[in-house]
């Protein structure tokens, strides 16, 4: 039989390195442009005065290895020149290895064996679809929002993400998709008349959103500016439903004043004929004044007058 006691009882467990930005200080361009024209232009003058020394092996070589070194010297130069615009930093990394990041604008120079990646600073925006979700009481709804966003950590975007501006767009749909389950779409959805809803809430959902996505955003090193809702809907399969109750309650709420109104008005006539003794009514008669008052001010047509001809109670 084979024996495995050999076989280390422990693994051993990869230590996973999270980078976080820092500074590069690079060199001012210009000034490294002017050195390497001194250096060519000094190149130039040893191999022009070669002509001058062919007679000598040793002063010739001389001349020929110091034409070289400069030369390859102002190659060096150039080759580390590089440009930056306004809002724009440029991730430097020597074979591999994350060395900084330089946030200067203008002509810079690095190492040449730099390798400078640049990366933008500025503001993007997202304009999330309309997506199709579920709110809180299950309704399918669709939603939508406007993000604005920008890189604050160069190294965690370039290297903690595999592509910052797809993973911005995924985890802004995965943050408006749980954001919108937490609310319902309106009161008439609500249990609690003062609950929080997307409707109805839209600066508080839209700080829910902020904050749901700075915190899916951090380990990208990206930031959010502003989120706002641009889209909020029910469904195409339940919207005309919506719409028909959304009508019945307008109506209802229109009733409802109405009702209110007529009531005021047929109470400060009955007291306006009751003060001023124009007519005495018994019980029955108010009751039926009432009654046609009603009809009148709450019918939805309008109501033809009847004129009684005879007397109060004929």
């Amino acid at each position: 039989m084979t024996s495995n006691d050999n076989r280390p009882s422990t693994t051993a467990h990869l230590v996973r390195n999270e980078y976080s930005e820092r500074r590069l200080v690079s060199m001012n361009g210009y000034a490294m442009v002017a050195i390497a024209v001194v250096l060519a232009v000094v190149a130039l003058t040893r191999f022009v005065s070669i002509q001058d020394g062919m007679d000598v092996p040793t002063l010739m070589l001389e001349h020929v290895l110091a034409g070289v070194l400069f030369v390859l010297a102002t190659v060096a130069i150039v080759a580390g020149l590089y440009t930056l615009q306004p809002n724009e930093a440029a991730i430097v990394t020597l074979f591999g290895q994350y060395r900084g990041t330089d946030r200067a604008e203008g002509l810079r120079w690095a190492s040449p064996f730099f390798i400078k990646r640049r990366i933008s600073l500025r503001a993007r925006n997202l304009n999330s679809p309309a997506l199709k979700v579920n709110d809180k009481r299950g309704n399918p709804v669709e939603i939508g929002a406007v993000i604005i966003w920008r890189v604050e950590d160069t190294a965690k975007a370039r290297f903690e993400v595999d592509d910052v501006d797809l993973y911005v767009k995924l985890q802004s749909e995965a943050a408006l998709r749980h954001v919108a389950s937490l609310y319902a779409y309106d009161e008439a959805d609500s249990d609690d008349a003062g609950e929080i809803t997307l409707r109805g809430g839209l600066d508080d959902v839209a700080l829910a959103l902020k904050t749901e996505l700075a915190a899916r955003f951090a380990s990208a090193g990206v930031v959010v500016s502003d989120a706002r809702l641009t889209h909020l809907a029910y469904a195409p399969e339940i919207a005309q439903v919506m719409l028909r109750r959304q009508q019945a309650e307008a109506v209802i709420s229109a009733r409802h004043k109405i009702v209110q109104g007529a009531v005021a008005m047929v109470e400060a006539a009955l007291t306006a004929l009751s003060e001023r003794n124009v007519v005495v009514l018994d019980d029955e008669r108010k009751a039926a004044m009432v009654s046609n008052l009603l009809v009148v001010l709450c019918g939805d047509k309008d109501t033809q007058p009847i004129i009684n001809a005879g007397t109060l109670y004929n």
